[in-house]
């Protein structure tokens, strides 16, 4: 993937090009090897919201603890490919395979699904990656029986949480408010 120096404009791609595919044993190469590029989250493994993610575990355990998931079919995102290569990544997956994600959180409540992260490498953001990985994330946690999606988005002027996506985002996809989570990061909600 090129790089671009700050300030210039995302590479271009043509989103109806890009492939959205739940990350499993069969398909978990493309998301290793996203992740183990240069600037990638390979600190984290997005293992920080996960029930199994010890927060102070170095990062080949956080990628061991990733990968266990994976092999033991739980469910963990999706990943976005254009012309064979993945290039970004969207935590999504049952609220509970998650540890406690806000005061509020009821954990009798079921069907409940959690958008907690995302991953575009800085090359191409801008050009509407994020939006439509949310896109594909809805629709891929509805068809696996969600009937609840709930996220814990940013407003954009936040100096942190960001990964978790950018309030405006989710609002726009019919997504509402139903509480904050600390003092940064909204909980919304959408409803099948």
């Amino acid at each position: 993937m090129p790089k671009r120096s700050r300030g210039s404009p995302p590479e271009t791609f043509d989103l109806a090009n890009i492939r959205f595919t739940e990350v499993t044993r069969a398909t978990r190469g493309g998301f290793e090897t996203l992740f183990e590029q240069p600037g990638a989250p390979k600190y984290c493994w997005c293992m920080a919201w996960r029930q199994s993610g010890r927060e102070h575990a170095q990062s080949d355990e956080k990628k061991r603890r990733m990968m266990a998931l994976i092999d033991a079919s739980t469910p963990v995102g999706i990943a976005a490919e254009l012309d064979g290569k993945t290039i970004g990544w969207c935590s999504v997956a049952p609220r509970e395979t998650y540890r406690k994600l806000s005061k509020q959180q009821d954990d009798g409540e079921s069907g409940v699904w959690s958008i907690v992260c995302f991953y575009v490498p800085r090359v191409l953001r801008g050009g509407g990656l994020a939006s439509a990985l949310l896109d594909a994330a809805i629709d891929h946690a509805f068809a696996k029986g969600a009937r609840i999606i709930e996220a814990y988005p940013v407003s954009e002027a936040s100096p942190s949480y960001r990964f978790m996506g950018f309030r405006d985002m989710f609002a726009s996809r019919g997504f509402r408010e139903a509480g904050m989570a600390g003092s940064r990061r909204h909980v919304m909600r959408l409803e099948h």
